[in-house]
């Protein structure tokens, strides 16, 4: 986890989000991270408070153990509370990727499909609307969060681009 305020030093960014990591900022700039397949891209905005954040979720849920960052229930309440202690107020979400591009079996059998699911019960959970999304199929993703305004810019080589 990365946590960024508005004097951070060069916060005309971009600011990248790796694999299982997420950011938090009172910046205004672009949060990006790529390789999105089956993992989810959550991004979390309050555009009142100018605070924004993007995680770049690996597995649905932690059962208790790893990197909160890496599943989508710890990382989606560990970035709430970070931007509720900076501020935030009125949060929405938008996300995107939770591909099945790997025909698997067994644990890894629709994984990005479980991945979306469980974003949407933790969103659901801490009572937060999602309010765009670009989820499923079978192509990979990468994400450019504009934090002033919370556009979420989603690019695709096989698809247009999605402004949510």
């Amino acid at each position: 986890m990365k946590l960024y305020e508005s004097d951070t030093p060069d916060p005309d960014g971009p600011i990248r989000v790796g694999v299982a990591d997420y950011v938090v900022t009172s910046a205004d700039t672009r949060l990006t991270t790529t390789g999105l397949g089956s993992c989810v891209g959550v991004a979390l905005v309050d555009t009142e408070a100018g605070l924004a954040g993007l995680a770049h979720v690996m597995l649905p849920s932690a059962d208790g153990s790893g990197e909160e960052a890496k599943f989508a229930d710890t990382a989606i309440e560990a970035m709430l509370e970070e931007l509720y202690d900076m501020g935030a107020t009125h949060v929405e979400a938008k996300i995107a990727g939770g591909s099945n591009m790997l025909d698997l079996s067994g644990v890894g059998k629709e994984v990005g499909s479980r991945n979306v699911a469980a974003t949407r019960d933790a969103l659901d959970e801490h009572d937060v609307p999602l309010v765009g999304a670009d989820t499923g199929g079978s192509h990979g993703r990468s994400l450019e969060l504009h934090t002033d305004s919370g556009t979420l810019v989603v690019r695709s080589a096989h698809e247009e681009v999605t402004r949510l």
